[in-house]
């Protein structure tokens, strides 16, 4: 697993356990951003690492999709 370059921010509280979910599962971040997009969450990569690092905040609709996607809960995701 790659290591992190930067500390993780401050913005939200789950990308640390979206990356560790994506990873889990072996999907890459395009992978993810296809699923979020076909249930209507249009994301870009650039967007999706600055959540992964925790650089920028969630709505509740990722929030549910990100969950759903990833198989877990928003309990979990939430930490």
């Amino acid at each position: 697993m790659k290591h992190r370059k930067l500390e993780l921010g401050d913005r939200n509280l789950i990308g640390k356990q979206v990356t560790e979910a994506r990873m889990a599962l072996g999907m890459k971040q395009v992978e993810l951003l296809a699923k979020l997009q076909l249930v209507g969450v249009d994301m870009s990569i650039p967007a999706l690492s600055l959540l992964d690092g925790q650089k920028r905040p969630v709505s509740d609709i990722e929030l549910n999709a990100l969950a759903d996607i990833l198989g877990v809960s928003v309990d979990w995701l939430l930490g």
